[in-house]
This record gives C-alpha cells, structure tokens and sequence, in this order.
C-alpha cells in the first residue's frame, strides 16, 4: 500500500501525532509528508486511521 498527501493539507499535524513512523511535518511546505514509497505492512492500519481522521482529506491510500 502507498499513501499520498495532497495540497489540501492542513499542516495540523494529527496524522504525525497518530503514526510519526510514517508521517511528518515539513516546515518548508507547511504541510505533512509521507516518509515511505510503500508503507510498512505493520502501519498500514494506523495510516488508513489517519487517513479517515484526516479533517482536510488531503491522505490518498493507494492499495497495492
């Protein structure tokens, strides 16, 4: 599975807070990143959690 975070992002940081293995905040472009290509089997649920919490729905899961 990959993730992706689009421009709609909010830079609020839950998703570093949730899951900060996979996400974190770039200060440069006021807004998360994802750390991996493809997400490591044991995040991938914490990451679909964040991914349906995320207020701005700026995550896309991209299932394998």
């Amino acid at each position: 599975m990959k993730a992706k975070i689009d421009s709609q992002c909010m830079g609020d940081r839950n998703c570093n807070n949730l899951c900060p293995e996979v996400f974190e905040y770039d200060e440069e472009q006021l807004m998360s990143i994802v750390k991996f290509d493809v997400i490591p089997e044991k995040y991938e649920d914490v990451v679909r959690q964040a991914a349906a919490e995320c207020g701005a729905d700026a995550i896309t899961i991209i299932e394998d």
